[in-house]
């Protein structure tokens, strides 16, 4: 079964499409890099802009996408795919635009991070994975690539050499140690630059060493 992909000529229209975007550090007009941040289930975009105070580069333009009713998919991230339907492949097409919108304002895609926490860690890694293309660099903080199932051969192209940071706990009561594991695979496969940490006992949150790694990201763009 083939992978959904967003279609610039068919754009894929769902619960996500035309929701809030949040917007912090520098306006678009002055920025050299940008950041789009994924948020996790019940949360917000506005929650996700705490970050901008824990990234040290000046000149990157945040932004946050909303999902309807906070939720990017109803189930589990490892359920079978076509339960979380339109669910997420609304959220890949919501990401989508938002590269293709900095695209239009002058920010490349390899100036782009995609940001993500917890399930949405989930869509930023599917995302990326699915389109593959050098990003400015891909953060899965508590997420792995989503479906009940992952055959890595479903995933093709060439990531040209993207950082791409995942880390988890050992523990995560939502995120299993081995779907961290193989997501790295994949990403490795289609030419990912692979940083993944697993901290032994942190829970389902976000630590001080995550930080400072997409720090190093950043000041490498």
């Amino acid at each position: 079964m083939s992978l959904f992909r967003v279609d610039p000529d068919n754009p894929f229209s769902g619960p996500h499409q035309n929701q809030q975007i949040v917007t912090g550090g520098v306006d678009i007009d002055e920025a050299k890099t940008a950041m789009i941040l994924i948020h996790g289930r019940g949360a917000s975009a506005q929650s996700m802009l705490m970050f901008v105070d824990e990234f040290e580069e000046d000149n990157i333009h945040y932004r946050a996408i909303q999902a309807k009713g906070h939720t990017w998919y109803p189930r589990s991230f490892m359920a079978p795919r076509e339960m979380n339907q339109p669910g997420t492949k609304s959220g890949l097409q919501a990401i989508y635009d938002q590269i293709v919108d900095l695209n239009n304002k002058g920010i490349p895609t390899n100036k782009i991070v995609l940001l993500g926490f917890s399930q949405g860690a989930c869509l930023t890694t599917e995302f990326a994975a699915r389109h593959p293309q050098r990003y400015g660099g891909i953060i899965g903080f508590s997420g792995g690539l989503i479906g009940e199932n992952v055959n890595t051969q479903n995933y093709q192209g060439s990531m040209e050499q993207t950082p791409v940071f995942l880390g988890c706990s050992d523990r995560d009561p939502h995120i299993p140690q081995e779907r961290v594991d193989l997501t790295e695979e994949v990403f490795r496969k289609i030419g990912a630059n692979v940083t993944k940490k697993i901290y032994v006992g942190m829970g389902h949150t976000v630590n001080q060493d995550e930080i400072d790694h997409v720090n190093q990201i950043l000041s490498s763009l």
